[in-house]
């Protein structure tokens, strides 16, 4: 029997948790925002909270919605759909997912913590709920293992893309247990009241869009590092040129977090062949290094690629450059870097080397 999503909880309030619920609460819906309790700072004291108070507890959960009211283009399609949200967080509040009708875990790209998290779903299950998760690209059945069976008839993977709101891809990942009426139900409700473009996916290595999407991107990365391109060189080819969108691969990575891109390539390499992860999921060196550095873009404050005056096409790679070391290199024209990826390419596809007197500028 078809369920009438009227409520839900979302599980986790970063980028994607607040996308979710800002299009959920947009759409009508009413939704649990939860998130964990953080750690009590000296900066928190300073500010006058209280350690045991729920004005410090639903912080991140709170702060995550006052985020996104801010942001240019928000989750929300109106500052009141956010009065639909309540923030919470999973210790004092997951009682509240008693009275949902969908349940959707989006934290950390981590199978332990997304399966700590239904382990205490498990114990606040309506049974009647559906079971969901925001996963990029972890497998369903991996997720599922420790659920019990009836759980597993309820659940199945919902993968929303950032941002949420204007991104018209979902992704819907069936469990082999996932009964049929689960995955019909939630294929109609985000095709006919959120506006999604639904997609079936088989349960394999980061389903469809990210297996191809970052195994593009990474290997375009590894052409231009072949071919001596600068960053911002890469990105106005891989952008409008090449009929995509205009933030193209830096702007892109900052956007999604690079986390999430470094992320998604190991989890692929170790489940894919040999040869597919070395051409496809093997990232340059100056991304790990800023994965290190913790420089993952626009979610944590330090963005790779800034906006800047004038045309609002153009972008900064202001980390990408340094850790890529090729900022300080003139510009040429695009119709001539056209020209030199293209050759490039040719020259690639019939092995003799990226780097060639004919079509390398530079080499006098």
């Amino acid at each position: 029997m078809a369920i009438d999503i009227q409520k839900a909880t979302v599980l986790g309030s970063g980028i994607m948790g607040v996308g979710i619920a800002g299009l959920l609460a947009s759409a009508g819906l009413n939704v649990e925002l939860l998130d964990i309790v953080p750690k009590f700072t000296e900066g928190d004291k300073n500010k006058g909270l209280k350690e045991d108070s729920g004005a410090f507890r639903n912080k991140l959960a709170t702060e995550a919605i006052q985020k996104a009211l801010q942001q240019q283009q928000s989750p929300f399609m109106a500052p009141e759909d956010a009065e639909r949200v309540r923030p919470g967080n999973f210790d004092d509040h997951m009682d509240r997912i008693k009275e949902c009708d969908w349940i959707i875990e989006v934290v950390v790209e981590n199978i332990e913590i997304k399966q700590k998290v239904f382990d205490n779903v498990k114990k606040h299950w309506n049974k009647k709920a559906i079971l969901s998760t925001n996963t990029s690209g972890i497998p369903i059945k991996d997720i599922a293992k420790k659920m019990t069976p009836e759980m597993r008839k309820a659940f199945l993977g919902a993968h929303f893309f950032n941002p949420v709101r204007f991104m018209h891809l979902l992704e819907v990942i069936p469990g082999k247990e996932t009964a049929k009426e689960v995955v019909r139900n939630i294929a109609q409700f985000c095709e006919k009241k959120l506006g999604k473009g639904v997609v079936y996916a088989k349960d394999t290595p980061n389903f469809v869009g990210n297996r191809i999407g970052v195994a593009g991107m990474i290997r375009a990365m590894n052409i231009m590092m072949e071919m001596g391109l600068t960053i911002d060189e890469a990105d106005q080819i891989m952008g409008t040129p090449m009929g995509r969108p205009r933030s193209a691969m830096y702007r892109t990575a900052d956007m999604v977090g690079l986390d999430t891109l470094v992320h998604i390539a190991h989890n692929t390499a170790k489940m894919v062949d040999k040869q597919e992860a070395e051409k496809f999921f093997t990232l340059p060196e100056f991304v790990e290094k800023m994965m290190t550095k913790g420089l993952l873009g626009d979610k944590t404050g330090g963005a790779q690629g800034r906006k800047i005056s004038g045309s609002g096409t153009r972008r900064l790679r202001a980390g990408f450059r340094k850790a890529h070391g090729k900022g300080g290199q003139p510009r040429r024209s695009r119709r001539k870097i056209r020209l030199e990826i293209v050759c490039g390419i040719e020259h690639l596809r019939r092995g003799e080397g990226a780097r060639n007197s004919r079509f390398d500028h530079r080499g006098g």
